[in-house]
């Protein structure tokens, strides 16, 4: 369908039922139904009236498993209704992306080869997408698109993830009618992250962006993750999930995130393996001085006690929902937070003691939350987002409080939403 013509379809009621379905939230509607016309508008703007499609890619919250993944562990998440959309026509070579907020230069098919110069790019997020969809033995083609996102950038919700996630869902639904499994998309992405992009990461946030729903995995073997449902509605226990941007970026802090799995692995290493979770517990306490001895760093034994303990919790936790103990759940999400802060040390980093957004979010959620609610560090943390559940009559008070500490608009209440990425509007 030609652009102008869908967006005045956007306009009647014709999606609002989709909309809803897909948001999770019915007063969400008009604001997305005006998101979506402003998206096929631009989309005019920069290259005309043509046939196109819409996808999307949903951002991701994680509810437990904090730094698990990268040691092959177990983590639970899920995938959020805030989301980055595409505008999507096809095209003969070359992929040209316009974004919100980035100048990306076109990407051409025929030269799809790692540039050390993209490093740190979108451009270079594409590239490795395309290449290895393409390694694969999937097909590949051109497109033009237009791609927004309310996906808060540098806020630990995956906006990268996002990203790459759509740009994997777009050749999907472009070229191979999407037929390929979300998991395989979560991991080229991670790939164009690894490779291409030059930061480490594991595969929890892509796979909670492409897969959906309330999901738990485990990597223990990493070539296929162990991806199940967690049939889960938080509305019926009268509680919100509240993510809360305390506007400190993500920008700068590789070395911090990258010393995370850097320092487990030194650990298992001394136990002849390449992962902690390849590791007996009860082995590593056994032998905890001698393991203190041989890698003189105390930061390195602290954060194995928190994969141990944290990836035992993440089962723990699952079964805690799957039985409607939301007590438990509560308390268990509390017992993250605080590994977190403890014994991971994610809070903030080292070099930037002065600024520690996140540790004042948490120090005055546990202050207004007290018995209404448990809060935890979101995601890779150092800055960023974090993450609360609270009662839903203290919703406002929660949101007026820590507002005044990081500005209006800052807390987001927020629904996990069913579907990750997804073709939303047929070409």
């Amino acid at each position: 369908m030609k652009a102008n013509l869908l967006k005045e379809e956007f306009k009647t009621n014709k999606y609002d039922e989709m909309l809803k379905d897909l948001y999770e939230d019915a007063s969400l509607v008009d604001y997305q139904k005006d998101r979506y016309a402003n998206a096929l508008d631009k989309f005019v703007e920069l290259y005309g009236d043509e046939n196109v499609s819409i996808y999307s890619a949903a951002g991701r919250s994680e509810i437990s498993g904090n730094h698990t993944d990268h040691q092959h562990g177990c983590v639970l998440a899920g995938s959020i209704n805030l989301d980055a959309i595409g505008v999507v026509a096809r095209q003969d070579d070359v992929i040209n992306v316009v974004s919100d907020s980035f100048n990306i230069k076109p990407i051409y098919l025929n030269d799809l080869d790692k540039k050390d110069e993209e490093e740190g790019t979108s451009e270079g997020l594409i590239r490795g997408v395309v290449s290895k969809l393409k390694e694969l033995g999937y097909n590949i083609g051109g497109f033009k698109a237009f791609i927004t996102s309310d996906v808060l950038v540098g806020a630990g919700l995956s906006s990268s993830a996002a990203f790459e996630t759509i740009i994997g869902t777009i050749i999907d639904g472009l070229y191979n009618d999407m037929s390929i499994d979300m998991v395989t998309i979560a991991k080229v992405g991670q790939y164009a992250e690894n490779v291409y992009f030059g930061k480490p990461c594991g595969l929890m946030d892509q796979c909670a962006c492409a897969v959906g729903g309330l999901i738990s995995i485990d990597f223990k073997d990493t070539e296929h993750p162990v991806v199940n449902h967690v049939d889960v509605d938080f509305s019926k226990y009268d509680h919100s999930l509240c993510i809360v941007d305390t506007k400190g970026s993500h920008a700068d802090l590789t070395d911090a995130y990258g010393a995370i799995p850097t320092e487990m692995k030194d650990v298992a290493h001394y136990f002849g393996k390449e992962f902690l979770r390849e590791v007996d517990e009860k082995e590593f306490f056994d032998h905890l001085a001698d393991v203190r001895a041989a890698v003189k760093n105390d930061r390195e034994i602290l954060r194995a006690i928190h994969f141990f303990k944290e990836n035992a919790r993440v089962p723990q936790i699952v079964e805690a929902l799957n039985n409607d103990n939301f007590d438990l759940f509560k308390k268990l999400i509390k017992e993250s937070g605080n590994s977190s802060y403890k014994f991971l040390q994610n809070v903030y980093a080292d070099f930037d003691y002065k600024h520690q957004a996140v540790s004042a979010g948490l120090a005055l959620s546990e202050i207004v939350l007290g018995d209404h609610g448990v809060s935890r560090v979101h995601g890779g943390g150092f800055a960023g987002t974090i993450q609360a559940f609270v009662e839903n009559d203290f919703v406002p008070e929660y949101k007026k409080e820590i507002e005044k500490l990081f500005g209006e608009g800052s807390c987001h209440v927020l629904k996990v939403r069913k579907l990750g990425g997804c073709k939303v509007v047929e070409e």
